[in-house]
């Protein structure tokens, strides 16, 4: 399996695994609507690794645009990022949500099936574990969401579940990520959210510039060790590796396999606030704010099955994690 499509490449996640595609030799061809991404990401993938890259501007919900991807490739597997991602904005727009995430995906497996390709790696996430589960989570537990976002989640596992049982020769692993932070070590590609951020790093990032004023901090009675929220960080380099150890596995073990990809501890909102201060040599203000709905108090993964099944674990800390985020903020004051 040497050619690989990958949906969203030029998102977060995505143009980091495609850097490391492409040091292992992978030909890519990426797919993107560039909606929460920028074109100049797939340049700096190039710059990075030396190596071209095919690039299409198509959406997912164009199924004739996305047939034309595997007609004019000789497709062996796909990498499936492409979607909405802001659980703050799923509650608002709901049918936009599903309409993308799981019409994108309608159209993704159909092109696939036209073109005979039975590989997918599907990127899920540590949403799909609901309220009630108790942590570490284990990816035998129920699956259930909280919010829209979360919930395409869970609907497309079931699709690719259901696929998986009704055609044998389907070979898919849906990775249940928790929370990517992080940058690549080049300072090149990282993080790089449209207006104000949604997620902790990058908030606090613009923090650490001066564009926004203090972090805000839903919660600090939380039953934790400092009362804030606690969740499994992982460097987003270590989460791109793990698509490739995924890849490997899909190549000969059909049927359907859910992995979480998480370090196993969880880190709480200030450890990282903490952590970030060090990296930027400086102290950030902070206010705290009532709590968000639906949010729990600690998430983060079991991550045995990782080991075993893909033989991957995470390998970077959070120093880390908030050094290279810093190195690529510095970098990229106003974004790519």
């Amino acid at each position: 399996m040497k050619n690989i499509l990958v949906t969203g490449g030029a998102g977060f996640i995505g143009s980091h695994t495609c850097v490391e595609l492409l040091n292992e030799n992978y030909n890519i061809v990426i797919l993107d609507n560039l909606s929460n991404s920028k074109e100049g990401a797939i340049e700096r993938i190039k710059t990075i690794t030396g190596k071209e890259v095919k690039f299409y501007k198509v959406d997912l919900m164009n199924l004739f645009e996305t047939e034309k991807v595997f007609e004019e490739n000789q497709i062996d597997a796909v990498i499936h990022f492409a979607g909405f991602k802001a659980v703050g904005e799923s509650v608002q727009k709901p049918l936009e949500y599903y309409e993308n995430n799981i019409g994108g995906t309608f159209n993704l497996i159909k092109a696939m099936k036209k073109y005979n390709v039975k590989n997918i790696v599907f990127s899920s996430s540590a949403t799909v574990y609901g309220v009630n589960n108790k942590v570490p989570y284990t990816e035998d537990m129920p699956t259930s969401a909280t919010n829209p976002y979360g919930y395409t989640k869970v609907m497309i596992e079931q699709i690719l579940s259901d696929i998986a049982v009704s055609e044998p020769e389907w070979s898919i692993v849906a990775l249940r990520y928790f929370n990517p932070i992080g940058a690549h070590e080049s300072g090149l590609i990282g993080e790089n959210p449209n207006g104000i951020p949604n997620n902790l790093v990058p908030y606090i990032a613009q923090v650490a510039l001066g564009k926004l004023d203090a972090l805000r901090v839903f919660g600090d009675d939380y039953a934790t060790p400092d009362g804030t929220g606690v969740r499994d960080y992982i460097h987003v380099t270590d989460l791109a590796k793990g698509h490739l150890a995924a890849l490997k596995y899909v190549e000969g073990n059909p049927g359907f396999q859910p992995i979480n990809l998480g370090t196993g501890k969880g880190s709480s909102v200030l450890e990282v606030l903490h952590a970030y201060e060090k990296a930027c040599g400086k102290e950030l203000p902070y206010n705290v704010t009532p709590r968000r709905a639906g949010d729990i108090a600690e998430s983060y993964a079991q991550t045995g099955l990782a080991k075993k099944l893909l033989n991957w674990e995470a390998k970077l800390d959070i120093e880390k994690m908030c050094q290279d985020s810093w190195n690529f903020t510095i970098k990229n004051p106003e974004g790519m």
